[in-house]
């Protein structure tokens, strides 16, 4: 095999794995949904059966040998862990108020953020452009979250205020990420899992878990589907791609959250809505396509 043909193997492989965990990550909040449980107990859940699956993972692979920790990156793993497991209950917590449509695009900001605290954080210059893109996703923002919508509210308002929050939060997860050097990402996921085991429990209602019933094989999917296959898949088509793809095939998981929700819970999103989400999508990938400046590589374990 000749190493063009090698390389389009590769990249084509790439593609297959990443658009698959694209399209997993989109069906999310249906699984949060059906699951009937509160976002504290499926968060907590997502850590419990996540772990289990990405130690018996790591164990097989030998990535626990050497995990190249010292104290510091150790202790900056389980801030980002933090950031990352209540990010998902903000999230969880803004579908049940917005939608799941509406929540994933308000929630695919997060690029935005990352841009400001890099200007803030690592006083990264911020070009006319980027500024550009970030008004014009500002723009959409406002129009996703349409007060003229029959649905919008005071629990709308928080709803997308959640998204925002859970956005942050994984922006804050992104830019401590950007500190973690040759440590495998797969052992990074696994710590921040696990630290959210005890994190999340005094808020888990254990009272009504003899009560989910059918809710456990969906609180199962979430750890299994979700938290281990989406993780392993989506590790590894980022080293088989350039960034210019892996920033295309990001907008698979918005796109397949619409989807699914439009066709599983016929939510309907109004003209201004549309048109909103329409620039965020723009704005995000535009400014995703734009060159950047070679930065170490990032942890993406936000749904």
């Amino acid at each position: 095999m000749s190493p063009s043909t090698a390389t389009t193997s590769t990249t084509r492989m790439g593609v297959i794995e990443l658009t698959t965990a694209m399209l997993i990550s989109g069906t999310v909040g249906v699984f949060v949904v059906e699951s009937g449980a509160d976002p504290f107990t499926v968060a907590f859940f997502r850590c419990v059966f996540g772990a289990a699956a990405l130690a018996l993972y790591c164990l097989a692979r030998g990535y626990l040998r050497d995990t190249g920790f010292t104290a510091r990156t150790f202790l900056l793993a389980l801030l980002g862990g933090v950031f990352l497991v209540f990010n998902w209950v903000f999230l969880f917590m803004s579908y049940s108020m917005t939608s799941i449509s509406v929540a994933t695009v308000v929630y695919h900001t997060q690029p935005f953020y990352v841009l400001l605290l890099g200007a803030v954080v690592f006083k990264e210059r911020l070009t006319r452009t980027k500024i550009g893109w970030t008004v014009l996703a500002f723009a959409g923002f406002l129009l996703v979250t349409d007060p003229t919508d029959p649905g919008s509210g005071s629990g709308y308002a928080l709803g997308v205020a959640l998204a925002l929050t859970a956005a942050l939060l994984y922006a804050l997860t992104t830019i401590i990420a950007k500190h973690l050097k040759n440590i495998r990402p797969h052992v990074i996921a696994l710590v921040q899992v696990l630290v959210g085991i005890p994190l999340l429990l005094p808020f888990t209602d254990t009272a009504s878990l003899p009560g989910l019933g059918t809710g456990w094989a969906w609180l199962l999917g979430i750890g299994l589907l979700h938290t281990f296959t989406q993780y392993v898949l989506m590790y590894s088509g980022y080293q088989k791609l350039p960034t210019h793809l892996i920033a295309v095939l990001s907008f698979v998981y918005p796109a397949m959250a619409i989807i699914v929700d439009m066709f599983v819970y016929g939510t309907a999103i109004g003209a201004l809505q549309t048109v909103g989400i329409a620039l965020i999508v723009l704005a995000s990938l535009a400014d995703s396509l734009a060159p950047q400046p070679k930065t170490p590589s990032t942890t993406d374990t936000r749904r």
